[in-house]
């Protein structure tokens, strides 16, 4: 069965995080499990100079990963397709993208009058627009940072493209 994946698109500042920090919770309330995979255009660290493990990519490792009773971790330590990411995620039932506007998913298209800057996608691209002001989309429109309206438009969405597989 492949997992839906819905990716959230705004540019910085808008709200992604706030968003999906909302989102998850709601989405748990009605039962769905949830992954987020969130797209980094800075380099980022997530491991410590100095540990273990931190020392192994050091040392050239492709791929090092750390695990305890509670968690785990693989850093691949090279590029990987968010494709390739998005396949490996299992033991969930939807799967939340923060960018990746250009992803093959569908996209809910957020929009912050207060910075300035226009939606990131037509919306006749998006399955979605959440905005603070109204905006002619076309497309379904939620009040920015409404995440149970969200998720209630996730839920359905999710039954539609079941029962049309």
């Amino acid at each position: 069965m492949n997992i839906p994946v819905y990716s959230i698109v705004a540019y910085s500042g808008t709200g992604k995080t706030t968003l999906i920090e909302k989102l998850i919770p709601a989405l748990r309330k009605r039962g769905l499990r949830v992954a987020v995979v969130k797209h980094d255009a800075h380099e980022f660290d997530i491991d410590h100079e100095g540990k273990d493990s931190w020392r192994f990519t050091k040392a050239g490792a492709e791929v090092t990963a750390i695990a305890s009773a509670t968690k785990a971790a693989i850093m691949e330590n090279r590029p990987v397709p968010i494709d390739a990411l998005i396949a490996r995620i299992s033991g969930v039932d939807i799967i939340l993208t923060e960018g990746y506007k250009t992803g093959p998913w569908p996209k809910i298209a957020l929009m912050r009058s207060g910075n300035n800057k226009p939606l990131p996608l037509p919306p006749e691209e998006c399955l979605a627009v959440m905005a603070d002001v109204p905006v002619e989309a076309g497309v379904p429109f939620l009040p920015l940072g409404d995440a149970e309206a969200l998720a209630d438009l996730l839920v359905e969405d999710m039954r539609k493209n079941a029962k049309n597989a």
